[in-house]
């Protein structure tokens, strides 16, 4: 098992890590009835996208003997209506790295096959820029 998710009452859950134990909670947002005080569930696939390009990066970098320290992730999410769901997720990468450019071609595709990235729907329009 992954994680424990437990439904809290007023539109609120706890998501609890199995391995780590380290927890999650979600709110529906403000325009969704709910108080906005977490991040929402499409919240988290949002940021699920940036964290998991950051990390499969991280790896690469790493072999590369590259530092990636300090780089940060701009996302923003964007709901379509009817049917309710993501239709875009625009990520802006702020790269602080040694990186040359022969690096930094490869660290860009290496983001671009993370699993987040490669599970999404074809139909959620994905902005990816990296500012180095």
């Amino acid at each position: 098992m992954t994680s424990k998710v437990t439904y809290l009452g007023d539109l609120r859950t706890s998501s609890v890590h199995t391995a780590s134990g380290s927890e999650i909670l979600s709110d529906a947002p403000v325009d969704n009835n709910g108080r906005g005080e977490a991040f929402s569930p499409t919240d988290t696939v949002a940021n699920a996208l940036a964290s998991c390009m950051l990390t499969v990066m991280g790896i690469k970098a790493r072999d590369m003997q590259v530092d990636l320290t300090g780089t940060t992730a701009e996302v923003t999410k964007t709901m379509q209506a009817s049917p309710r769901k993501i239709s875009g997720i625009k990520v802006v990468f702020n790269m602080k790295s040694n990186a040359d450019d022969k690096a930094r071609t490869i660290l860009e595709r290496t983001a671009l096959t993370c699993p987040v990235h490669l599970s999404l729907h074809p139909d959620i329009e994905k902005d990816i820029t990296f500012n180095w």
